[in-house]
């Protein structure tokens, strides 16, 4: 499905929209998989500046999601792998099935590939209510790797 009102667009989160991102809610009984917007703006601030790259979706005047990707982060925490990729990903309760979660994804990946890389991962919660499906279905496959309790995916760029 396509976006319905107009073409979608990201931008950067600034004090103009910070009601209008932290306003994003999923489905109630999304909330369990995914951090609410003010929790991943917190995160994006307390890490070194160029790690977390959080965007506001809106189509037309309409905030209708969030994401944010995380670049080169220490992916093990010893210097040895540096990862890029979704780190969140929050579509509005009443915008859901309309595309902008796709455009999410393929903004990453946009974004990646100006950076130079050549991968996009994302983690996710498996189970019959996860995510899987649909990350699977724009072409991550898993990595046979976990993070926490969580999955972890990736999409050759």
């Amino acid at each position: 499905m396509t976006p319905t009102t107009s073409t979608p667009r990201l931008e950067k989160i600034t004090p103009g929209n910070f009601e209008a991102a932290t306003g994003i809610r999923v489905r109630p009984d999304q909330e369990h998989a995914v951090s609410p917007v003010v929790e991943s703006l917190a995160e994006a601030y307390v890490h070194p500046e160029g790690v977390a790259w959080p965007r506001l979706i809106v189509d037309g005047d309409r905030p209708v999601g969030f994401l944010m990707a995380f670049l080169g982060i220490d992916w093990r925490g010893d210097g040895s792998l540096r990862r890029s990729g979704l780190w969140r990903l929050n579509i509005a309760a009443g915008e859901q099935g309309r595309g902008y979660g796709r455009f999410a994804v393929e903004s990453v990946a946009t974004e990646l590939r100006r950076r130079g890389a050549t991968e996009l991962y994302v983690t996710w919660h498996p189970g019959p209510d996860g995510p899987a499906g649909f990350y699977t279905g724009l072409g991550f496959r898993p990595t046979g790797e976990t993070s926490g309790d969580q999955t972890v995916g990736v999409l050759e760029l």
